[in-house]
């Protein structure tokens, strides 16, 4: 890293914002994809899956029942009802797992349960309910009170895949659906790309350990582990490393200490413009971002950006430092959360192969007005709720601003608030950015 620039305050004010949209083009290109590796089928749930994986087999493999019942020839079945049944000679008896003995010929059937195969000869089943039992010249008997159609409750062989057809793609999230037929057809360990390793410093004299006592001027640091638990949600690994001093030679070495422990580093705090503020200090000194033409990851350290136009946190910033991302995030902790869910959650996703990382959006309804402007897009933490007119409602919460924390919890979105003179009134249509 480049040594520190402390002079004035010159350059201190002289910050460019540039939008969410550019800073997060800006956060995608440095955020470098982790590699991949096997993982037990049983632990590959939510995880990113590295490459695409495809059936082994036709499924169904066989023509399956699809409840217990008869396996009949439906021409057999025309003319059958409650008061006329046909009386179908039973052939033989298949339990799932097993296999027919014996075909259905004109005039028989064959007792089956569900997911057997069916057998030869058979082009439908029917349900339990619709036969009763019989005997007829001493021989065992299928009364069945309804007709049936061809291929009822038959699963017919190969008709949810084929063989060499996708299952999953790169990227793809696995839920519990993608581990169930990743079982059924046979991978019992899946290429997965391994989870991002983030390092959390925490900036500020006046920060003390969560288990701290409350002392005169201090507060604890709760953005660490609130960062922690946004990295774990959205598939990363946090390496909680602590607060450190306003000093930003200790800070510089700190990140550099970390090392090839982290894929990329969050701090925050101390990105303002105060006499004081160790990171927005460091990032100083590094080369700007318009300055290094054609930027890549194989760019010298480069401060991507250290203003954006955001309320809160317009003072977040990113770098590229020592081959990795650098996230400085605004100390207070609203502006914390906001910072990290729109620039560090779409890099975490990236990272983990995620073709889509950028958030889901959705229009909702204001319920209630929003009355100050901003020179900036506001973010504001919203519920979302359905009205009894059908429409999605975003309800702005409570203790909003960027200190405060008591309604972080409730979030379930952010609603842009366009940059204006004036808020927003209720009842205007926003863009919510849902936080899943």
């Amino acid at each position: 890293m480049g040594s520190v620039n402390s002079g004035g305050s010159d350059g201190r004010f002289n910050r460019r914002a540039i939008t969410v949209d550019e800073a997060q083009r800006r956060v995608l290109a440095a955020a470098a994809r982790t590699a991949s590796g096997h993982v037990p089928l049983a632990a590959a749930g939510g995880r990113r899956l590295a490459q695409q994986l495809l059936a082994t087999s036709v499924w169904p493999p066989f023509a399956r029942a699809g409840l217990d019942g008869y396996a009949v020839r439906a021409a057999d079945t025309a003319e059958a009802s409650p008061q006329s049944p046909a009386a179908l000679r039973v052939v033989d008896t298949v339990a799932a797992g097993g296999l027919a003995l014996a075909a259905v010929q004109p005039g028989t059937a064959a007792r089956i349960m569900t997911g057997a195969p069916v057998p030869p000869g058979a082009d439908a089943v029917v349900m339990l309910e619709q036969t009763a039992e019989g005997m007829a010249g001493g021989e065992r008997t299928a009364l069945v009170k309804a007709a049936a159609r061809p291929g009822q409750n038959v699963a017919p062989q190969g008709e949810e895949f084929r063989l060499g057809s996708a299952i999953a793609g790169p990227g793809e999230l696995l839920r519990p659906g993608h581990i169930a037929l990743l079982a059924t057809f046979g991978y019992a360990s899946v290429p997965v790309y391994r989870r991002p390793r983030v390092a959390i410093f925490a900036t500020g004299n006046e920060l003390l350990p969560v288990e701290a006592p409350l002392a005169p001027g201090h507060i604890r640091d709760s953005n660490s582990a609130m960062v922690a638990a946004m990295i774990r949600q959205h598939g990363g690994e946090p390496l909680l490393c602590g607060a450190l001093p306003d000093e930003p030679a200790a800070v510089r070495e700190a990140l550099r200490g970390i090392g090839g422990e982290a894929d990329m580093i969050v701090t925050t705090g101390g990105v303002s413009v105060g006499d004081y503020d160790a990171m927005a200090l460091l990032l100083r000194s590094l080369p700007r971002y318009e300055e290094v033409p054609g930027w890549t990851s194989a760019s010298p350290e480069t401060l991507l950006f250290n203003r954006v136009s955001m309320r809160p946190g317009s003072p977040t910033s990113a770098a590229w430092m020592d081959g990795k991302l650098v996230l400085a995030l605004s100390g207070n902790p609203g502006a914390c959360f906001t910072g990290f869910e729109l620039l560090g959650v779409p890099a975490l996703r990236a990272m983990q192969g995620d073709p889509s990382p950028y958030h889901r959006k959705v229009h909702a309804q204001l319920a209630r007005e929003i009355g100050k402007g901003s020179p900036h897009d506001r973010y504001v933490r919203v519920s979302l709720q359905y009205g009894e007119d059908g429409r999605l409602y975003a309800d702005p919460l409570a203790f909003g601003k960027s200190s405060m924390t008591a309604s972080l919890a409730e979030a379930e979105a952010l609603a842009v608030i366009p940059s204006g003179s004036s808020g927003a009134e209720a009842g205007r249509i926003v863009e919510a950015w849902l936080l899943t």
